[in-house]
């Protein structure tokens, strides 16, 4: 019996996408007769029923291709049964281009938001199955995310060149590296990267704190400090506040980011000149890691397996350091967040950096 499926990217971009669509293509047309439908912008384009039938040469070349041949977009997943001014019931449109397209299953390959949607998909009847990428690992249920190792390595790399800028010019370095309700990417590349301060949206830090870790590597003679930020840390007393009301009050105090605000915190208290590096969307870009190559074509190749079992409404994950799957309905709206007493984040502490907690 053939069987026709569609794919789609959804949410922010990362490498790995395309090597796990070739990895599920491939494994599919080795094990069962298949056809392919490429659904364009995530579930917009599951929407609007803007889709193409895809060949086998077009899976092709795509493993060390970064970014998705399908394009993605973020629909967020609290707008889904909203009908807003278009007057499109975003679900039973949804529903009706399943049908349109004549699918028999749709892999979904995101995060956590792109999960929440596919499990909505999957209670409404529809046959799911979930690939879960991004470069924030903050997805439950699973080991590691594709996406994840490249943008360590990335981010650690900037964290590398700049030891070489502030070692030179005596200054105070903090990289705002992406991560806005979890801090793993910030907390795997700050310690590879040798920073001395590591600061988590999980672990709320006192800006007094990281001064006196700025002052202390100062009457060491050490000639520079380095700081990982992840984008989302905030202070103790921000803690006190909803997001809204920390971003208005960083607005309020004339910085585009929280980054910026610490900086100029740490040099009026220090009088150290002390600089802000965003990579920003750097870490998203390019060719995957050897690793992720590896992982997205793994998770790929399990996907087509729980196509062919017929195992619906699924999510392929690393368990304990094997292959397997969870439940959607298990790991859907769920983050997986930095514990303080992270294995990482103990030896971090126990090597003298400080996360100002």
């Amino acid at each position: 019996m053939k069987r026709r499926i569609g794919i789609l990217t959804s949410g922010g971009d990362c490498p790995g996408l395309n090597a796990a669509i070739r990895g599920v293509a491939l494994a599919a047309h080795n094990m069962f007769d298949v056809e392919f439908v490429g659904i364009a912008d995530g579930y917009q384009g599951l929407i609007d029923g803007d889709y193409k039938e895809m060949k086998t040469s077009d899976f092709h070349g795509l493993l060390t291709l970064g970014g998705t041949i399908l394009g993605t977009r973020r629909t967020p997943y609290r707008n889904m049964r909203k009908i807003e001014e278009d007057n499109v019931d975003k679900v039973a449109s949804m529903k009706k281009n399943y049908k349109k397209m004549g699918l028999d299953c749709l892999v979904t390959l995101g995060g956590n938001g792109t999960h929440k949607t596919a499990n909505l998909l999957a209670e409404e009847g529809l046959n799911v199955i979930g690939l879960p990428k991004t470069i924030d690992n903050d997805i439950w249920g699973t080991d590691v995310t594709f996406g994840f190792h490249t943008a360590v390595d990335l981010a650690t790399e900037v964290i590398d060149r700049i030891h070489t800028t502030a070692n030179s010019h005596q200054r105070v370095m903090i990289i705002e590296i992406m991560g806005n309700k979890a801090g793993w990417l910030t907390l795997y590349s700050g310690v590879a990267g040798g920073a001395d301060v590591v600061l988590l949206p999980e672990m709320p830090y006192d800006p007094n704190k990281v001064i006196e870790a700025v002052e202390k590597r100062t009457s060491k003679d050490r000639r520079f400090t380095i700081i990982a930020l992840a984008e989302g840390a905030f202070t103790k007393e921000a803690a006190k506040m909803k997001r809204k009301e920390r971003a208005a009050a960083i607005k309020e105090a004339g910085f585009s980011s929280n980054s910026f605000m610490l900086a100029d915190t740490i040099q009026n208290a220090t009088g150290l000149e002390t600089r802000v590096v965003v990579p920003g969307h750097y870490l998203r870009g390019g060719s995957p890691s050897p690793y992720d190559r590896l992982l997205a074509t793994q998770f790929g190749v399990y996907g087509a397996q729980l196509i062919r079992d017929e195992n619906y409404g699924q999510t392929v994950a690393m368990i304990d350091g094997k292959i397997g799957h969870n439940p959607l309905s298990a790991v859907a709206g769920i983050t997986k967040f930095v514990p303080k007493d992270d294995q990482i984040v103990r030896a971090a502490k126990d090597m003298g950096i400080c996360f100002a907690d």
